[in-house]
């Protein structure tokens, strides 16, 4: 059985100070929750404002038990519960929130839905884990219940609150609670235990990730459940440290198929997939280990949790670099089977082009090792589908000698957008491969366009730098440089550290990407249309060609090695991104999945050649024949059947 009290800021004395008092009392004493109970009953609090009209509305209400009191004393239920958060440590904090989808819009005091979330948010932060908002997860006795009424409610299976304004009352429902040799610290709260999603067996975890794994109720909670880029609410995050934990949280997957599964490296992906909502998440951000294998041949073996910023800081010191993207906070694992289009990719190809061997958990939950040599058609999907054949534990790579290379961050402006584009696209391809830069820009601004270039010379000569660097300048009206002489140690690590508060991101944006053959005058035209709707704020071109180009379509699983850019675009609603950018579709030629959230069958004929995609389904039915990995742009392995269904978009 267990007991808690339930506090009335409404009744007559009802003080701050006294409700710290018998609660902290009632956590002493091992009670398990603590109800602020809401004026006029469960629901009827609206968004925290009843403190601020408080001051101003107390004279106005009549003492009809409705709240008026709690006005005269300035104790709201929201206050209440913000003050029992900070007298308290570890018991649960209820108060019924109503549910703001209900409310009227025609209702001024009705809430308001995104200042309930942000005040939910806030208190959430403050007491982690103990917050519930939900009335059905507790019982409310009568006032001097006896004990055996308090027995027979609590058969239920939930707590039982009892209204109490004493300590002596505190003391009798303590009295109540039954002797028990369990330990408190190997049970999660009661507040915790309400956040459970259904459809997960949270009492099956595996032993080996029982410790580390995260439920939608636990302190820790905030820090896994988003990426840095969209807000996630998944219902179980597991945290393996090694191979077998891997294999141990596939074989909890393989008995959860009817969830949504992600896996992350480091959380950064822009397509979103390394969460979800309601599913299972196994995060590999523990295995991120840094060695040197064979410095005679620069071979190095690599965790997927490690990000490209501990990369090139651990590479540093050895004369090397690995091309990886362009932000140093990304993880190894999701950049190393996805391609990996970076600042150094025209100077020394794709960061795929250097790895030479992966090992891998698979659906099953064997441990493979896949190279030219072991498991070769393995290796071929791998590099460009990684994500539907396994989980990547480590990657081995043979890795570049970079000495200091030239960085640039320029801002321009122009009022003409498609030529800025055009001759962007004329520069950038025409530059030397040693000179790789990426363009963004996003909605015009009182008819003028903010761009942004960043690049990276693979030379050392303040003299070439600056002469590879001139013709982008000329783009539009040079508002801002910064060119820099650095390691490329130096270029990975502006991106934050990411620490124990994990990602933040918040809501769902939408991206859509595409391969284009060569930026054409006419693409830069349909460019600027796109652009001066306002429906992007995110438009980024990378340059490709040089050592990408080098290796054959066909030796590798990306197979769009002609291309001349990667564009990616994005916006926050899902119609309106598409009725402005399909239209330029025409002149696309496939997609990179990292970049894009659309996950309609059609988009991964467009990621690959019809030739690729048939291999790949073919080492599907060997690897993963019952799509275990299906939640990342599901090359399905048995066409015919009905696929499983898509995931809800988060909310």
């Amino acid at each position: 059985m267990e007991l808690g009290i339930s506090l009335d800021p409404s009744e007559p004395g009802a003080s701050a100070d006294a409700f710290g008092k018998l609660a902290r009392q009632a956590e002493e004493r091992g009670l398990t929750l603590v109800v602020v109970e809401t004026p006029g009953g469960p629901g009827r609090l609206t968004d925290g404002r009843d403190a601020v009209r408080a001051d101003t509305s107390a004279a106005k209400q009549p003492p009809d038990g409705t709240g008026a009191h709690a006005l005269e004393t300035g104790l709201d239920p929201w206050t209440a519960v913000t003050w029992l958060a900070g007298r308290t440590e570890s018991i649960a904090l209820g108060l019924a929130l109503p549910q703001p989808a209900q409310a009227s819009q025609k209702d001024a005091g009705a809430p308001y839905p995104t200042v309930v979330a942000k005040a939910h948010e806030s208190l959430d932060t403050l007491a982690p884990g103990r917050l519930l908002t939900d009335a059905s997860a507790w019982v409310t006795a009568p006032r001097g219940a006896s004990q055996e009424e308090l027995s027979a409610l609590a058969a239920g299976g939930k707590p039982v609150v009892v209204p109490v304004d004493s300590a002596q009352e505190v003391e009798w429902l303590a009295a109540l609670l039954p002797t028990t040799s369990e330990n408190p610290g190997t049970r999660r709260s009661l507040a915790a235990r309400a956040r459970r999603r259904p459809g997960i067996d949270y009492e099956s975890i595996p032993d080996s990730l029982a410790a580390g794994a995260v439920e939608p109720g636990d302190g820790d909670y905030r820090g896994v459940s988003s990426n840095y880029l969209r807000g996630g609410a998944p219902g179980l995050v597991l945290r393996p440290g090694t191979p077998d934990e891997v294999a141990d949280a596939l074989a909890y997957a393989r008995r959860h198929t009817h969830l949504p599964l992600g896996v992350r490296s480091a959380g950064h992906g822009v397509s979103g997939r390394s969460t979800n909502k309601g599913g299972l998440v196994i995060d590999v951000r523990r295995m991120n280990s840094i060695e040197v294998l064979d410095p005679g041949q620069r071979l190095v073996r690599i965790g997927p949790g490690a990000t490209w910023k501990q990369v090139s800081t651990a590479l540093h010191p050895y004369g090397w670099a690995l091309g990886s993207g362009d932000y140093g906070g990304v993880g190894v694992g999701g950049l190393a089977t996805a391609g990996g289009i970076g600042l150094l990719s025209r100077a020394h190809g794709l960061t795929i082009d250097h790895l030479r061997a992966v090992e891998m958990v698979l659906a099953d939950g064997s441990r493979v090792r896949a190279s030219a040599e072991e498991h070769s058609d393995l290796f071929w999907a791998v590099r460009g589908a990684g994500a539907n054949f396994g989980v990547g534990t480590a990657f081995e790579f043979k890795v570049d000698e970079v000495t200091e290379v030239g960085h640039a961050e320029l801002g321009l402006i122009t009022d003409d957008i498609g030529q800025a584009l055009a001759d962007f696209g004329r520069i950038a391809s025409e530059a030397p491969r040693d000179t790789t830069v990426f363009l963004v820009t996003g909605r015009p601004r009182q008819g003028y366009w903010n761009i942004q270039l960043y690049g990276v010379v693979d030379n050392p000569d303040p003299g070439v730098i600056v002469e590879r660097l001139t013709p982008f300048a000329q783009i539009g009206m040079l508002a801002q440089q910064q060119v820099v002489v650095t390691p490329y140690a130096g270029v990975m690590s502006k991106a934050a550290d990411v620490g124990p508060e994990g990602h933040q991101g918040v809501g769902d944006p939408v991206s859509r990407s595409a391969f284009l053959p060569e930026l054409t005058p006419e693409f830069a035209r349909d460019a600027a249309r796109l652009l001066s709707t306002g429906q992007v704020y995110f438009f980024e071109l990378r340059a490709m060609g040089g050592a990408i180009a080098d290796v054959s379509p066909e030796e590798t699983a990306f197979a769009h090695r002609s291309s001349a850019f990667q564009l990616t675009a994005m916006g926050g609603d899902e119609q309106a991104l598409n009725q402005v950018w399909d239209p330029l579709r025409r002149h696309f030629h496939g997609l990179y999945l990292s970049f894009e959230t659309d996950l309609r069958p059609e988009r991964l004929r467009d990621a690959f050649p019809p030739a690729t995609l048939e291999r790949l389904r073919g080492i599907k039915r060997c690897y993963d024949p019952r799509n275990l990995f299906r939640d990342n742009f599901n090359i399905n392995p048995n066409p015919g059947e009905q696929a499983a269904p898509v995931p809800a978009p988060l909310s």
